[in-house]
This record gives structure tokens, C-alpha cells and sequence, in this order.
């Protein structure tokens, strides 16, 4: 007989879905404590069912109904897809309590139960997503997802956010077709979904050389829908409009956790329907490899450039998404399990990061630009503290999570990586610096008090005294910002100090699948 965490995850998918449906006959104040409640209720389900594998060392197999494989519907769950459920489930709910503030002054109080309806979706799809053992079961709730998420771009009401959606949702929608396109190839070359008879009958027909070419497009096809989705380069065009317009809390979610459902999305496909011998062997990882360096450098050139603090970190979102995909490149083992941990790290330093910009730009008057962000550390100390963590992060300096997940793609490199190895050191190298450039060059102009006087006041005479600039007063932030983002760099520095646990955990579950 099955203990009741084999339940844990079907219950997680159908509450959120549940959620969802009551929500959107909710008042706003009501909808938002139901879905604190779902991502609350969801991570402590994750954290059982985590529990229970990691103590079974074994994947299982949940099936829907009463009809059994090949025909029916199942969810399979080992050690990677709890921890990503646990994971995500508790940034998101970090989002919400954090952004409270803007959420309440960005979202008109009629529409605000709409807001938390998409939350309560995309947690359903964050759930199956990782969860699912259907590949017609995965692009329903890609496309729920892709839907949600425009809703919560939309949400706001400006001009700009509603074309960063439009926009959003045509880059997605490519990304879904070509998705689809590959799924429907897929059941005509094999005659089945799931994903366990798919990858048997594609280890028959590569071994026999059966179906090369169509093989080879369906596992382009599917890669390449997915990668437009997450934003890999050169497909990242849509990010600076769409994390930089939106809510605070809608940029640290479509950051850190939708973009990266999709490539956790990829990385299922590649192990449970292709299996790794196939993908690697077409030759498309060393695709996602270049593209990976690639997106690195120049994601990291454009946020250099930036002078709008937000599209600055809409920029080194696509340089952190070009890190994930160099690691899948590198290998089937390190690699990958970089990449995850990689993940796993933007998840908890990216969306500290929108939050504290948010609360930034707020103490600059209301602009975003790095002029007028001058000083903003005297006016919001604590978010300054928040942002000044986040980007020593990203930026890769010991005891913190960023350090780690360059190190771990280091070693991968050096172990496994092949030709490979020296472009990616090259690399690692090279956008270290470039996050250095960008991210501490904000750092020191919101500590910095310098005032310019052709900005701040008429220039001064040769040999006057420099002005002393003017006391600001201290915006105090909340204290659902201050515990949020109090969390994020907790978690910041514990997976920076105690991050082996962690790594083995990944590496053993990516064994599993």
C-alpha cells in the first residue's frame, strides 16, 4: 500500500487549480490570502514528498484514472521534481508578500482577484510542469502558462505593459507552435504520449537508424520552442519591456521561475523522452552551447549599456539564462546539474534584486534611471542592502549562491567539457567581469552622494568649497518587503556557505531520471 505523500503531488496540481476557480469570485484581499495559503500549502506538500523520495531513493509513477499506460494519464516524481516544486513554490510566495506594496498601488483594487487567479494558474503549471509524465499534458499547461503570464504583464493597465505582453505572447506562442509541431511528430513516429514508451521506441529507432531526419527535427522542434520561450539569445528581445513595465512582483516571477520552467521543461524531454545518448548526439546541445556563450556576452554588453535600472536587470536575465544553457551544453551529468543548480540560484537572487529596484525607484522620485538613482541607498538603506547582496551574488563572490554555481560550472568544464572547455572558462571569466561593470556600477551610484552640478545645481566657482548635499529623509520599507527579500538573502548566503547538501541532492536526483 502507498503512504499518503504518493497523493502529495496530484493534490498540489488539483488544489491550485481549485484555487484558481474560487479566486476569481473573491474580493482582491480575500483572493490574495487564498493564494498565500496555496503557496504555503504547496510547499509544504513538496517538502513531504522531497522527504519521502529522497528516503526511498526511487521514482514513482502516479497514475490518473482508471485507465492504465499506454493510454492513460500519469504524473512521475523522483527527487528533482519535489525540490523544484518545493523551490518555486516558496520564491513565489516571497514575490507576493514582497511586492505587496506595489502590488496594491499598480493594480486597480477591482481587477487585483484577476491578479491572484493567474498566480494560483501559474502555480498549477509550475506544478505539472514538473510533475508530468504526458507530453500533450505538458503543452496544455505551457500554454495555461503562457497565458497566466500574460495576464500578469497585462495587469497593470499602462500602454507599455500592454506591449510588452503582445509582444511576450507572440515570441511564446512561436515558441508553443514549434513546441506542438514536435509533440504531434513525436505521437506520429512512436504512437505514443507517454513519456516512458516514447523514449523506448526512439532508443529502437536511433539504434537502427530508423527516422534519423524526422528524429532529428522533432528534437530541434521541440528544443527550439522552448528555448524562444525561456529567452535564450537570440530569442530574448521580449525581456526588457516585459520585466521592466509589470509590477515588481510579476518581474521576480517571470524571471525566476516561468523562464526557467520551460528550460526544466527541456531537460525533461531531454532525459525522459529523448534520453541523453539521442539529444547529444544530434549535435543540438553544442547549438544551445554557443548560443549559451553567446547570450553571456551580449546579454551582459546590453545591461553595460543600459541606463533604466530595471532593463538593466531584464538584460542580465537573458546573461543568466545564456549561463544555464551553456552548462546543458557542457554535459549530460555536471553539466546539467550546474545548470539546475544555476536555476535554482536565480530563483532565489533575481527576484530580491526587482523587488529592491522597485523600492529604489521609489526613493528616486519615481525614475528609474541610474542619474536619479544617485543617493537612493541614504533614502532606502534597506533596500540598497537587499540589492547590494543580490548583485555580489550574480556577480560571483565567495560565501554567496552565485560563487557556487560559477564554480560548479567551472569544474564541469574542466571535467567533462572537451573542446568545450576552454570557450566556457573563457567565458565564465569574461562575464564576471561584465556583471562586475554593470551590477557594482549601480551599487556605487546609489551609495554615491556626489552631486553633479550640471544636474543639481549651478556650477560653482573655482576654489568654492564643495556642497554638502541635502539631508534625504529614510523611506523605511515594509515589513512584508523586509521579511521577503530577509528570506531571499538567508537562503543567498546559506546555499553559499552549506551549498554540498544541496549538490549532491541534484546530482542524485538527475541520476534517477
Amino acid at each position: 500500500m502507498r503512504p499518503v505523500f504518493y497523493n502529495f503531488p496530484m493534490v498540489s496540481i488539483v488544489l491550485s487549480l481549485v484555487c484558481a476557480v474560487i479566486s476569481s469570485v473573491l474580493r482582491g484581499r480575500a483572493a490574495r490570502t487564498l493564494s498565500l495559503f496555496l503557496c504555503t500549502a504547496v510547499a509544504v506538500l513538496s517538502a513531504c514528498t522531497l522527504g519521502y523520495t529522497v528516503s526511498c531513493g526511487e521514482e514513482l509513477t502516479y497514475v490518473m484514472g482508471r485507465f492504465p499506460a499506454p493510454w492513460g494519464n500519469e504524473i512521475r516524481f523522483g527527487i528533482v521534481e519535489p525540490l523544484i516544486a518545493l523551490s518555486f513554490s516558496i520564491v513565489l510566495l516571497l514575490c507576493i508578500v514582497g511586492g505587496k506594496k506595489q502590488l496594491q498601488r499598480d493594480i486597480d483594487t477591482g481587477k487585483a482577484n484577476l491578479y491572484y487567479v493567474m498566480i494560483d494558474l501559474v502555480q498549477a503549471a509550475l506544478l505539472t510542469l514538473s510533475y508530468t509524465n504526458d507530453i500533450f499534458t505538458a503543452f496544455v499547461f505551457v500554454e495555461i502558462c503562457t497565458i497566466s503570464s500574460s495576464g500578469l504583464l497585462m495587469i497593470r493597465g499602462l500602454g507599455r505593459t500592454t506591449l510588452a505582453s503582445i509582444r511576450y505572447l507572440v515570441f511564446s506562442l512561436v515558441g508553443s507552435g514549434l513546441f506542438l509541431i514536435g509533440c504531434v511528430l513525436i505521437y506520429g513516429v512512436t504512437g505514443h504520449l507517454l513519456m516512458p514508451f516514447i523514449k523506448e521506441q526512439i532508443a529502437v529507432l536511433w539504434a537502427t537508424g530508423q527516422y534519423r531526419l524526422p528524429l532529428l527535427m522533432i528534437v530541434g522542434l521541440i528544443t527550439m520552442g522552448l528555448a524562444i520561450k525561456s529567452g535564450m539569445w537570440p530569442f530574448h528581445f521580449w525581456m526588457p519591456d516585459t520585466y521592466s513595465y509589470t509590477t515588481p512582483a510579476s518581474s521576480g516571477i517571470l524571471s525566476g521561475l516561468i523562464s526557467k520552467i520551460y528550460i526544466l521543461l527541456l531537460l525533461r524531454f531531454v532525459f525522459c523522452v529523448f534520453g541523453t545518448e539521442v539529444f547529444y548526439a544530434t549535435g543540438i546541445a553544442a547549438v544551445l552551447f554557443v548560443c549559451g556563450l553567446a547570450g553571456m556576452l551580449f546579454g551582459s554588453l546590453r545591461a553595460i549599456r543600459e541606463n533604466h535600472i530595471m532593463r538593466m536587470l531584464a538584460f542580465s536575465s537573458a546573461a543568466q539564462i545564456g549561463y544555464i544553457y551553456m552548462g546543458i551544453g557542457l554535459s549530460p551529468a555536471l553539466g546539467v546539474a550546474a545548470a539546475v543548480l544555476h536555476i535554482l540560484c536565480h530563483a532565489v537572487t533575481k527576484p530580491p534584486l526587482f523587488l529592491a529596484a522597485a523600492e529604489l525607484t521609489d526613493a528616486a522620485g519615481g525614475s528609474a534611471r541610474f542619474a536619479d538613482l544617485q543617493g537612493a541607498a541614504y533614502r532606502a538603506p534597506m533596500s540598497a542592502a537587499v540589492f547590494l547582496i543580490g548583485s555580489l551574488s550574480m556577480v560571483g563572490i565567495p560565501l554567496l549562491f552565485g560563487f557556487i554555481t560559477k564554480f560548479r560550472f567551472a569544474a564541469a568544464a574542466i571535467t567533462g567539457g572537451g573542446w568545450m572547455m576552454l570557450p566556457a572558462l573563457v567565458m565564465l571569466a569574461v562575464s564576471t567581469v561584465l556583471n562586475t561593470m554593470y551590477l557594482l556600477r549601480t551599487v556605487l551610484r546609489i551609495y554615491s552622494t556626489r552631486l553633479e552640478p550640471e544636474e543639481h545645481g549651478p556650477a560653482r566657482e573655482a576654489g568654492e568649497p564643495p556642497m554638502a548635499p541635502e539631508p534625504v529623509p529614510h523611506l523605511h520599507s515594509g515589513a512584508c518587503f523586509a521579511g521577503a527579500t530577509g528570506v531571499f538573502c538567508a537562503l543567498n548566503v546559506a546555499f553559499g556557505v552549506w551549498s554540498q547538501p544541496l549538490w549532491d541532492l541534484l546530482v542524485r536526483g538527475l541520476q534517477l531520471l
